[in-house]
């Protein structure tokens, strides 16, 4: 058993978080077929919006807020053995509020009146950051099911680290905010409702017929649903420092990633929320750094550099030779940058090793992951020690 099979072994519910780009949801979607191979039971993957070319190798057409299973010819098909069942699920924002509408509606009348409402739609969709919290919501109602041993969820991109952490707690804020109380106002006192009454007169020439009053209403509206907002946020911001809750944060070893990553260990550990892994993805060789590299390096460019050409050139379908030898001059003349940045992501990656009980690496590969056979050969990666590479 590696680092990462103990990891998914001993909990409920793992959150892959960190910034956009860093390849997050291959990470997630390796993760769940890495707990699928070893444990027998039920695993999902929620994952917010999957390559096209992955959805489509993991056999999947249409995927939205309900799980569906891959199937297992799949995996035969790709040489991937698995004992437990993978399901996958996609974030759908629309559905994911309607659904929350439907459940913290007081009565029918408010519950319709909300989705019946002009700017519903447009709202929501901006609204406190609705794929964090919707994530995190999706996440409590699949755990509470009990119907998944394990839940992999493949967090949004953000441009906050925090976001995710936050979302629960911005949810909270809203409903306390003094936007909320002054979109409520005239609806709650007749007396400003008459004061105000050539303003929104105004506003209606301005914005158009009813604008103000129609945001008004559906706030009224939404503020009748605060108690089972507020303390649906709250536990979910439970599940989240949960013992049986880790995250996973991901990240690249460049500057801003890398900086983004440690920011957003700080706060977990700060939080008291469990880290349980830090992965490294596309990593340079470490190799790159040391002496050896750098004096094989300045071999290739001052020593025999012809004959290894002449050599090369013969293996490559006779390829010219002094084509090959510009290239072997122009990679022996720029390795000190390569040197260079692998000597970085090394500082960058002990820098973080050192928030993380586990460190995971994934070098570069040699092209992008689009099947479940280049997902298997991502979770052998993912299960190698770095003193074995």
């Amino acid at each position: 058993m590696s680092d990462l099979d103990n990891l998914l072994a001993s909990r409920e519910m793992v959150l892959v978080a960190g910034s956009g780009g860093v390849g997050k949801t291959t990470i997630a979607a390796a993760m769940g077929i890495a707990a699928a191979q070893r444990q027998k039971g039920k695993i999902l993957v929620l994952t917010v919006d999957p390559a096209r070319r992955l959805a489509t190798a993991l056999g999947l057409e249409e995927v939205g807020n309900t799980p569906v299973r891959i199937k297992p010819a799949v995996f035969k098909q790709a040489g991937v053995k698995v004992r437990g069942q993978l399901w996958v699920a996609m974030l759908d924002t629309k559905a994911g509020w309607d659904e929350l509408i439907r459940r913290h509606a007081p009565d029918d009348e408010v519950r319709d009146a909300v989705l019946a409402n002009p700017l519903y739609q447009n709202i929501t969709s901006r609204f406190v950051h609705s794929h964090d919290y919707l994530a995190m919501e999706q996440l409590h109602d699949l755990h509470a099911t009990g119907e998944f041993d394990l839940v992999i969820v493949d967090t949004p991109p953000s441009r906050n680290a925090l976001s995710i952490l936050d979302a629960p707690g911005r949810m909270v804020d809203f409903f306390g905010s003094r936007l909320l109380r002054w979109l409520t106002v005239p609806y709650r006192s007749r007396l400003f409702t008459v004061a105000s009454r050539p303003f929104y007169q105004v506003a209606d020439r301005v914005l158009g017929s009813r604008f103000l009053q129609d945001i008004a209403e559906f706030f009224v509206l939404f503020q009748a649903m605060e108690s089972g907002f507020v303390k649906r946020a709250r536990s979910v911001e439970a599940l989240l420092a949960d013992a049986r809750t880790a995250f996973v944060v991901v990240t690249t070893l460049e500057t801003a990633p890398s900086h983004e990553a440690r920011f957003l260990a700080q706060e977990l550990l700060k939080r008291n929320m469990t880290l349980g892994a830090i992965v490294a993805n596309r990593v340079l060789p470490n190799e790159l750094a040391g002496a050896a590299a750098a004096d094989s390096a300045e071999a290739l460019r001052y020593r025999n550099g012809r004959k290894l050409a002449e050599s090369l050139a013969a293996q490559l379908d006779d390829a010219p030779v002094a084509v090959v030898d510009t290239v072997l001059t122009q990679l022996a003349e720029r390795f000190d940058d390569v040197a260079l940045v692998a000597a970085r992501e090394t500082e960058r990656r002990a820098e973080l090793a050192s928030l993380s009980p586990v460190m995971l690496d994934v070098p570069w590969l040699a092209g992008d992951i689009h099947d479940i056979a280049g997902l298997g050969g991502l979770v052998d990666r993912l299960r190698v020690d770095l003193t074995e590479i």
